[in-house]
């Protein structure tokens, strides 16, 4: 059995619905839930759950930035040219604009993360499998 799976079933927040529309932008399945989605505010917020070994691809926000919330299980966040952090409940992330990066679950563990998102994101590559499989 995979760790934390009790974060499928949405410990603070729902999981949500399978991420098809962002599906081609991430290796494994990913869920997303909407929180706030009002045009009126400049930024979106939602939570987004990761299986066991997902994860997005390379990114940037541009113009923009993006918070990360760290509620359940234990995933990876990365910045190109430094070394993957581990995060667990409670891990706070600011990626500034323009800063390529990707963020997903261990390959053990459930993941979950509320993303709070201003700007634009650019996709770019997956992270390979021989990248991901050398985190410990």
């Amino acid at each position: 059995m995979a760790k934390y799976e009790e974060v499928k079933n949405g410990v603070i927040f729902p999981a949500g619905e399978k991420n098809e529309a962002y599906a081609h932008y991430f290796v494994g399945q990913s869920y997303l839930k909407t929180l706030i989605a009002d045009p009126k505010v400049s930024v979106g917020v939602g939570n987004v759950t990761f299986e066991p070994g997902c994860r997005n691809n390379w990114h940037i926000h541009r113009a923009g930035f993006q918070l990360l919330l760290v509620t359940g299980g234990e995933g990876w966040y990365q910045e190109e040219g430094k070394p993957a952090q581990l995060l667990k409940a409670g891990d706070v992330i600011v990626t500034h604009d323009g800063v390529k990066h990707w963020h997903g679950a261990a390959k053990d563990s459930w993941f979950e993360h509320i993303a709070i998102t201003a700007g634009t994101p650019e996709w770019f590559e997956p992270v390979t499998d021989e990248e991901y499989n050398k985190l410990k």
